[in-house]
């Protein structure tokens, strides 16, 4: 299925053509939890041979809407992840030190180390989307970030940093039952904002943008995935899957041990 949910570079997107449900592609919610059990401890075991290796990373980036579910993407996903070697990145508002710098400069600061994998909840790619959906650049400034961006994201992976890209699609109606579930739980009401209704009033304007920015930055060395994030288990067995695989690719391998280890005694 990750065949489907890539956007070929230099292809349309077409984010409206692209199911948020994704259940029709599974064979059901107890196999998919059980596929979900066994990706994890391979990807704790591929992380940590990664880790060991110290010599190549791994950024995965998250994006969505609101509650389109990057928070519980890493609770479930990452669960068996060694923390010595995962990073978790949040992107606020600039401090007036980040906003003396141009708009890559913190981005760059906080990529991973080699050997370690780093997930970008939220990322530059709000400087693009934000700029235009919420008016805050003109568009001179954010129509040329998708090349500067694609260019910064091939300086990582000639740098030997795996770049894994995630949208996670969700529908404007499952999206409404989130927020007013959200406003409802005193444990998650924290998380509401007013301005999250106003960034719901311009649902098209904001997926015009993604549609437009996916497009211009799903690149052979960096491509796009959109995954179905109506329903938390799809979402989490796809986005662990294409996790796996990108460390499949990467074959981290074990340093090898001292030599006459194996012939020591230990008392």
């Amino acid at each position: 299925m990750l065949g489907k949910l890539r956007v070929e570079p230099g292809s349309v997107a077409e984010l409206s053509k692209r199911t948020t449900d994704g259940r029709a592609e599974l064979a059901g919610k107890a196999e998919a939890k059980q596929e979900l059990a066994k990706l994890i401890e391979e990807l704790s075991l591929l992380h940590n041979r990664l880790y060991a290796e110290a010599s190549r990373s791994l950024l995965l980036i998250l994006q969505g809407l609101d509650a389109s579910g990057k928070d519980g993407t890493i609770r479930s996903v990452l669960t068996g992840v060694n923390p010595q070697g995962c990073r978790i990145v949040s992107f606020k508002v600039p401090t007036s030190t980040e906003l003396a710098h141009d708009y890559l400069w913190r981005v760059h600061l906080v990529c991973p180390q080699r050997g370690e994998m780093a997930i970008f909840n939220r990322s530059h790619y709000e400087d693009v989307v934000d700029a235009r959906g919420r008016g805050l650049a003109s568009a001179e400034v954010w129509s040329r970030r998708p090349r500067h961006i694609r260019e910064f994201e091939r300086l990582l992976v000639e740098e030997e940093t795996t770049v894994v890209k995630v949208f996670l699609h969700v529908s404007r109606k499952q999206q409404g039952k989130r927020l007013r579930e959200r406003l409802a739980n005193p444990e998650k009401a924290w998380k509401f904002r007013r301005s999250d209704l106003d960034d719901r009033a311009r649902w098209d304007e904001f997926m015009r943008a993604y549609e437009d920015v996916i497009g211009e930055t799903s690149t052979e060395w960096a491509p796009w995935y959109v995954v179905p994030a109506d329903h938390n288990w799809v979402r989490n067995v796809l986005v662990a899957r294409i996790l796996v695989e990108a460390l499949r690719r990467i074959d981290p391998q074990l340093p090898a041990a001292e030599p006459g280890l194996s012939e020591l005694a230990i008392d």
